[in-house]
C-alpha cells in the first residue's frame, strides 16, 4: 500500500508530497527546503524515481534544482509551461525577491496513465490556475493531488499570467468532480478533503446533484 509524506515547504508554505513503497518514493512540487526531503528519505531509506510538478509557480519548484543536484532525478512537467522552470517571470519568483531558476524538465507530462517505477497513475490536465496545471490521480489508492486548483472550500487563484476563471471551473465541474466522490483530495495549500466534501460544501463552485 502506498504511503503518503506531507510537508509544508518554502515561503509560502506550499505541501509537498512524498509517495513512497517498496522503497522507492516520487517527490511532488517540492517547494524548498530540499535538505528536509532529503533527510525524510535518507531517514525511510527511500530511492526516490522522479520530481512531478503540478505546475511550475515559484513555490512549487523552489527545492527542484538542488534535489536534481544531489539525487540526480528526472523532471516531469507539462508541456504547457516548459519555458517556465527557468524564466522568474514566468514562475513568478521575480515578483517575490528571490529568483527562482532551474534546468528544463526532462519529461512533458500529458493526459494519460503513467508508470514511473512501482507507481501507476493518472495524469488529468486542470487548467485555470496556469496552463499548465496537472492533478495526479491514483485511483486504487484513493487520492488525487491537485496543485493548486481545487482546495479545502476554495479554489486556486487566476489573477496571475496564464489564469482562467472560466477554464478553472471547466477543470474542475468536468475533470475533478467526475472523480469518485469518496477520493482524498491533497492540495497544494492547506490540508486535505474529498471530492464529495468539495461538490457538497465549496462556495464557489458546488454540484449538489
Amino acid at each position: 500500500m502506498l504511503k503518503m509524506k506531507q510537508m509544508s515547504l518554502g515561503p509560502l508554505g506550499t505541501n509537498c508530497y512524498i509517495v513512497y513503497d517498496e522503497g522507492q518514493a516520487l517527490v511532488v512540487d517540492p517547494g524548498g527546503e530540499a535538505n528536509q526531503v532529503i533527510a525524510f528519505l535518507q531517514q525511510e531509506q527511500l530511492s526516490a524515481q522522479a520530481i512531478l510538478l503540478t505546475h511550475a509557480h515559484f513555490d512549487h519548484i523552489g527545492g527542484v534544482q538542488a534535489l536534481r543536484t544531489d539525487l540526480g532525478l528526472d523532471v516531469y512537467l507539462h508541456q504547457n509551461e516548459q519555458d517556465w522552470l527557468g524564466n522568474p517571470d514566468l514562475n513568478r519568483s521575480g515578483s517575490f525577491g528571490s529568483e527562482v531558476v532551474t534546468d528544463p524538465a526532462e519529461h512533458m507530462l500529458k493526459p494519460g496513465e503513467l508508470k514511473i517505477g512501482p507507481f501507476q497513475f493518472e495524469i488529468i490536465h486542470t487548467p485555470g490556475h496556469s496552463p499548465g496545471s496537472v492533478s495526479f490521480v491514483f485511483a486504487e489508492e484513493g487520492f488525487v493531488i491537485s496543485g493548486d486548483v481545487l482546495f479545502q472550500q476554495g479554489i486556486g487563484r487566476t489573477d496571475l499570467p496564464g489564469g482562467d476563471i472560466d477554464q478553472l471551473e471547466t477543470s474542475i465541474r468536468n475533470q475533478l468532480y467526475a472523480l469518485n466522490d469518496s477520493l482524498t483530495v491533497y492540495p497544494g495549500h492547506g490540508p486535505e478533503t474529498t471530492i464529495k466534501a468539495e461538490k457538497r460544501n465549496n462556495p464557489f463552485f458546488p454540484d449538489r446533484s
